[in-house]
């Protein structure tokens, strides 16, 4: 069996114009969003204006001025300084995230379906049994057990979302083994590592590239949850949920204490499902 017209119809669907995903304004607009809070989270220690850990309570609930763009907190602490701050925090603990998740889902997904068999029953009987209950309720149990910081948040919430990684791989890996571009390459005499590297992994990024990009919202969702129930980031560590748990107290007197932390998680988390969205349309080959 030859496998090479196999491999020449194969590469013209994974190829994607280089500007398509512009070519839709929604996805164009999350894609903007998303950039200038990546940029503003990079030029931050250059930005700030304050320090944001800096406790000045002569200055406590200041409306916005010069010296504080968005006025102060019930500490006298810049509130945009915090913003700034708290944006490298949760952005970058939701990559962390979003990272390990895939460095364990991606390999457990693909020795599951590529191997079977025995391995394939054990891997996916240790999914199913973990993922019985309630992901946010184990979460909760994990981060509980383990204590209240960032790093016990990151173990906790990537011990639920490996799994769904995981089963999405090895579905697509299911379906494609038993392709002939596969079974071409096996009577090649191509290896195992050999086979999923060249053939089986670029068939998983692209789902793969969806499921992250809707993830990174959900992460960022559950890591303010966390630090707004006070299992995630503590005082005085700026984090946007922690930030909104600190202003609750204040919401009916100074709202903006809660408003600007809660703005700027929606456009992260709608910028990232705008993206989502959009790579979704450009990548499912099949629905095109």
């Amino acid at each position: 069996m030859n496998g090479n017209p196999t491999v020449s119809v194969q590469q013209p669907a994974r190829r994607i114009g280089k500007w398509a995903l512009l070519k839709s304004p929604m996805t164009l607009l999350g894609i903007v969003i998303l950039a200038l809070i990546a940029l503003l989270t990079l030029l931050g220690p250059w930005l700030v204006p304050n320090d944001p850990l800096t406790v000045q309570m002569a200055e406590r609930l200041q409306p916005p001025s010069l010296q504080y763009p968005l006025g102060t907190d019930h500490m006298g602490r810049c509130i945009f300084s915090r913003l700034v701050e708290g944006a490298r925090i949760t952005l970058g603990l939701s990559a962390l995230v979003i990272v390990t998740v895939t460095l364990i889902g991606i390999p457990v997904g693909l020795l599951s379906g590529y191997v079977g068999g025995r391995v394939d029953t054990f891997l996916m009987r240790l999914v199913d049994g973990a993922g019985a209950l309630p992901e946010f309720v184990v979460a909760i149990a994990i981060a509980g057990f383990l204590g209240p910081n960032l790093t016990n948040l990151m173990i906790s919430i990537v011990a639920i979302k490996w799994m769904g990684y995981a089963r999405v791989v090895r579905s697509i890996v299911l379906s494609e083994r038993e392709k002939e571009y596969v079974l071409a390459a096996r009577v090649a005499g191509s290896s195992t590592w050999t086979v999923i590297w060249r053939h089986l992994i670029p068939q998983v990024l692209s789902p793969v590239f969806v499921l992250t990009a809707l993830d990174v919202g959900k992460i960022i969702m559950l890591i303010a949850t966390f630090s707004f129930l006070g299992l995630g980031a503590q005082p005085p560590t700026p984090e946007w949920g922690a930030m909104l748990n600190d202003g609750r107290p204040y919401f009916q007197t100074v709202p903006e204490l809660m408003i600007y932390p809660g703005v700027a998680i929606l456009l992260v988390v709608i910028s990232c499902n705008l993206i989502a969205d959009g790579l979704r349309d450009r990548l499912d080959v099949r629905g095109r």
